[in-house]
């Protein structure tokens, strides 16, 4: 029986297990949440979170940020909190023998093979082809994708950052946003779109459009609460028309990457939408208009209508990668 330490770090949540294996069959049976922003970095969580923990034999981390090898060890700037964090320093404070360091959608790619056929929700059936590529995005505090190439017996995960890529807009109203985030981000990626402060900044681009008007009871609850929550509770309630424009240009833009993503990856195997936010909406992921933008793909819209598109609903599946990529240390 093995031990890994697993994680799954982002820049609103850190989740932490302890899973015990035996061979590829893993048990959490510690598991606890924190919020990141609440602490100076990863050593004082971990200080917290292992205070009454048995003997690791491995630990395998996934992180929101890319990874970088150096010759003291593997090394990453959280891209959406003041962290870094290094394998040799976690090694060194904690006596850990094995510490691996992965993008936290190299963790959700790992962890998809773990998942029951209850842990996803189906957009597009599409005709999958067996052991071809497969690609993973996910919105949330950012926007994360991977690969996910096969490789012998299992998919090898690979991170990318092309949430932080050139947006590519589709409408005049979409240039008119390039030119919005120009003005007021100094770049316009898809990151700074589909994400939860994305959100929030769509619907600010659409209130200075004059798209709709603002509602007191809505502008209250931003200002006093958590903004992107706020606005996609207003639109799926249909209680704001703003909030509801705001919602229905994200989904678009969301479908819209996810195919050019599959596309470019040659993604045959199928894409997995990942990320906090999918879950919530899944009632609007589901109702066409997300994957009409994916498979809008002109000459290739044949292709893109063939590639399976699936929800991922479990929100330990990067804790799930991350123990499977940990186990593989050990073996």
């Amino acid at each position: 029986m093995m031990r890994i330490l697993a994680g799954d770090i982002g820049g609103t949540r850190t989740r932490l297990c302890i899973a015990e294996c035996a061979g590829t069959d893993c048990h959490s049976r510690h598991k606890q949440e924190f919020l990141s922003r609440s602490y100076t970095g990863l050593v004082p969580i971990l200080d917290e979170f292992l205070r009454r923990a048995p003997d690791i034999d491995a630990v395998c981390l996934g992180i929101a940020g890319p990874v970088r090898e150096t010759a003291a060890g593997q090394r990453v700037t959280v891209t959406n909190l003041p962290w870094t964090i290094e394998s040799r320093e976690l090694a060194k404070t904690f006596g850990f023998n094995r510490v691996r360091l992965i993008n936290d959608f190299q963790a959700v790619g790992y962890g998809i093979e773990a998942l029951s056929e209850d842990d996803f929700v189906s957009l597009q059936s599409g005709e999958p082809v067996v052991h071809a590529p497969c690609a993973t995005i996910g919105a949330g505090t950012g926007l994360g994708q991977g690969l996910l190439i096969w490789q012998q017996d299992h998919y090898e995960a690979i991170a990318t950052e092309g949430g932080h890529a050139d947006f590519g807009p589709a409408d005049d109203l979409q240039i008119e946003l390039v030119r919005y985030l120009h003005r007021t981000a100094g770049h316009a990626s898809y990151e700074k779109l589909l994400s939860g402060p994305g959100l929030v900044r769509l619907y600010i681009f659409l209130r200075e459009q004059g798209v709709a008007p603002e509602t007191a009871a809505l502008a209250a609850a931003i200002a006093t609460g958590d903004p992107a929550a706020a606005i996609t509770r207003a639109a799926l309630a249909g209680q704001d028309d703003l909030a509801n424009h705001a919602l229905e240009l994200f989904m678009r833009i969301y479908g819209a990457q996810a195919g050019n993503l599959a596309l470019s990856a040659g993604a045959l195997g199928g894409v997995y939408i990942a990320g906090g936010i999918a879950p919530r909406i899944i009632n609007r992921l589901s109702d066409g208009r997300f994957m009409q933008a994916f498979c809008n793909k002109g000459n290739m819209s044949h292709l893109a209508a063939a590639i399976p598109v699936r929800v991922i609903l479990n929100p330990d599946v990067g804790l799930m990668g991350a123990t499977a990529a940990g186990v593989r240390m050990v073996q």
